[in-house]
């Protein structure tokens, strides 16, 4: 069902779909590779996917206007176990791997953008925003990205979470499994309902991460920030040794050296890594 609104240099449309996975089984996940806009994916008791998004088109005349109509659409790859949404236009191009490496796209487990135009002329002609609310399946993994204008919010989802942002918040509530959560200009807010078993990683470059954890967290733990402070309400914290990683990216082999490590009562299988660049983390366990 798609319902419409047209003025005379807006365009706004709300598409509505719902899809279910061919192939249903543990592995069964969502992508979600927004540009401009927010994306919102709550989980529930169901088996379907039901997608909803409102897209919106500024131009300043009418021809730009039905250009930006014409070109900007919903993009949904179906893999069998794993659906795609991502955003169609005129000066991009969206697949798996593309041309090998990061430098010509965003990558979320390996779907990304190209814009290497190759001589086309891709600057629009118009604004647009696309934001993303989908209801999935509650024990599905879930990746998520936007770019610009736009909040992350994942809730209630059983499954694995990836979420990317660059200009805007990321919000990750009642998880239960390994998360990772990446932002530039945003704060990261983290809550679990069960303490994870596995590795997650937590970055801002200019915003605070909040973390809420279940009492009795067993984890060992790492952070880092060039201008940020770390609070915590857990008292069972032991200083760890200093860490020393060998990295052979880019000339020569480098050696980085972490030494805010600690390990949270017994330690366990999940490493929480917590870095930040201006913004203070903190990470707390809930009190009954």
């Amino acid at each position: 069902m798609i319902t419409t609104l047209a003025t005379s240099q807006q365009f706004s449309e709300k598409i509505n779909k719902e899809y279910t996975f061919e192939k249903k089984s543990a592995d069964n996940a969502i992508i979600v590779a927004n540009i401009n806009g927010d994306v919102k994916v709550s989980g529930y008791d169901g088996d379907k996917v039901i997608v909803e998004v409102n897209r919106q088109i500024f131009g300043k005349t009418e021809a730009r206007l039905e250009k930006g109509k014409q070109e900007l659409q919903l993009g949904v790859l179906d893999r069998a176990d794993t659906l795609i949404f991502y955003v169609m236009q005129g000066c991009n191009q969206f697949g798996q791997n593309l041309n090998g490496n990061k430098r010509n796209g965003w990558y979320n487990n390996g779907w990304g953008y190209n814009w290497d135009c190759k001589g086309r002329d891709c600057q629009p002609q118009y604004d647009y925003k696309m934001d993303f609310t989908i209801k999935v399946p509650a024990g599905i993994h879930v990746a998520v990205s936007t770019v610009n204008d736009g909040d992350i919010l994942v809730e209630n989802v059983k499954g694995s979470v990836d979420a990317d942002n660059i200009n805007g918040s990321i919000k990750l509530t009642n998880l239960v499994r390994e998360a990772a959560a990446s932002t530039i200009n945003g704060d990261v807010d983290i809550e679990y309902t069960a303490n994870p078993s596995k590795d997650c990683r937590f970055y801002t470059l200019n915003g605070d991460i909040n973390a809420t954890f279940q009492r009795g967290l067993a984890a060992s733990l790492s952070f880092e920030s060039f201008n940020g402070s770390f609070y915590t309400n857990i008292d069972n914290m032991t200083k760890l040794p200093a860490q020393v990683v060998k990295s052979t990216k880019g000339e020569g082999i480098k050696y980085k050296v972490t030494g805010n490590r600690y390990q949270i009562g017994k330690g366990g299988a999940a490493y929480l890594d917590f870095e930040t660049f201006n913004g203070d983390v903190y990470l707390k366990e809930k009190v009954n």
